[in-house]
């Protein structure tokens, strides 16, 4: 079929590693925008307090994406093992089971927005569109599943096009929504995109993994492997999904707890999306350099793996550096443009943001190797010391007598900075532990 000549043309061309870091780079510059999209557009179609409501929709939105509790990345580990080394005994089975839970959790996540409307804890005037609005964002759940099946399967440049057409429809069916169309079908539109770009990759793990169409309803046989083979990792990858999205959302909702004055939350939501902006590019890095750093770490080639590695500390080094810096010249205005005038940050909130970005570098990129790797358990203390300092920022905020902003932001980069010090030591012996 044509769809199949296509997916046989991005394997061919996925040989050549510039051409996937030049697709996954392309990627990221529409994802690192596209919080900011949603904001310049939701801030200007919504009420001021009815835009608070939907800031909270959206962290919502962020924990169902997490709900999957690092499932998928034993999946991924798992599959690439076998790939890769003809180990660990993979069934495909798996991410059937996986599948259907993820869509169970999507649909728990609607019927619960849906009741919190309907018993006023969500104060909004347009219910649906704040339901539609959390399956746009919730369906990254699968999304998620279907990256990281496809690449552990080397069909990392099928996905990248995929994803590439629904951000650009995504982020054009956003503007429009300024220039005439009704917000809503914008929503539903967006929504209908990612449901049929997911059908297509997860077709091609169909192909890739020679499944029949009874496999896709078949959920006893996944959901035993699943049992057998993800309880020993399930423990702590949970943790670490728990406390890594509770730390980076928690402030949404204990800033909204302690005050209702609009500037903490939208600095924090500032904040929020050019780290996201910047893990979005630390992923995009890294993902490039995975099929190089995981063949050599499943085969025991320790000195591939400490040149791999090394060389990928210092693109993130550089890649954090000059986020930074953009931020220091870039952020007021940026923050002016994108909350339509209803924030201005000063320039001590600007180098905390600047000093987060740098803590956040080496937080992703340990994070993310480690993952891909399959060592969860080393990662369960730091993220735990991680969402202990976020919890506590807003109250240690409170304490101090100065601006309660300027407080928090100060805080809240200084534990991102100490956990970058304690990840930089974990890549430290990563290198040597191979042998």
């Amino acid at each position: 079929t044509q769809a199949g000549g296509l997916v046989a043309l991005a394997g061919r061309l996925e040989r050549r590693p510039g051409l996937l870091a030049l697709a996954k780079l392309a990627n990221v510059a529409l994802a690192m925008p596209w919080g900011f999209v949603v904001t310049f557009v939701f801030v200007r179609l919504l009420p001021l307090g009815e835009f608070r409501a939907f800031l909270l929709l959206i962290a919502f939105a962020n924990f169902t994406v997490s709900a999957e509790l690092g499932l998928t990345s034993i999946a991924y580990s798992r599959l690439r093992r076998e790939r890769v080394a003809g180990e660990g005994g993979f069934d495909s089975g798996e991410i059937v089971a996986l599948f259907w839970l993820m869509s169970g959790l999507i649909l728990l996540g609607a019927l619960l927005i849906g009741l919190a409307i309907s018993l006023g804890l969500i104060a909004t005037r347009h219910p649906i569109l704040f339901i539609a609005f959390y399956g746009v964002s919730a369906i990254n759940l699968l999304a998620v599943l279907a990256r990281r099946t496809l690449a552990a399967l080397d069909h990392n440049l099928w996905w990248e096009g995929l994803d590439f057409v629904r951000r650009i429809g995504g982020t054009a069916l956003l503007f429009a929504s300024l220039t005439g169309l009704p917000i809503l079908d914008s929503v539903l539109l967006q929504l209908g995109l990612s449901i049929l770009l997911l059908g297509m990759g997860l077709h091609c793990i169909h192909r890739s993994l020679d499944m029949a169409a009874a496999h896709w309803l078949a959920v006893g046989r996944g959901a035993t492997h699943v049992r057998t083979h993800y309880l020993a990792d399930f423990g702590r990858t949970g943790a670490l999904t728990l406390f890594d999205v509770t730390a980076y959302n928690a402030p949404y909702f204990t800033i909204a707890a302690v005050t209702h004055d609009p500037r903490p939350l939208l600095l924090f939501d500032f904040a929020f999306k050019i780290s996201r902006a910047l893990s979005a590019v630390i992923r995009a890095v890294i993902e490039t350099m995975l099929p190089g750093l995981t063949r050599a770490w499943f085969n025991r080639e320790q000195a591939v793996f400490r040149a791999n590695l090394r060389r990928c500390v210092r693109l993130i080094l550089a890649v954090t550096a000059a986020a930074s810096l953009a931020v220091l010249l870039l952020g007021r205005p940026l923050a002016q443009l994108i909350f339509d005038g209803h924030i201005g940050i000063a320039w001590i909130e600007l180098v905390a943001i600047a000093a987060l970005l740098a803590g956040l570098g080496g937080i992703c990129l340990s994070v993310y190797l480690q993952n891909a790797l399959g060592r969860f358990g080393a990662l369960v203390g730091p993220s735990f010391l991680f969402l202990m300092g976020s919890l506590l920022s807003v109250p240690l905020a409170l304490l101090l007598s100065g601006p309660f902003s300027v407080a928090f932001i100060a805080f809240y980069a200084a534990v991102h900075l100490v956990l970058a010090l304690i990840h930089a030591r974990m890549l430290a012996r990563l290198e040597g532990a191979i042998a």
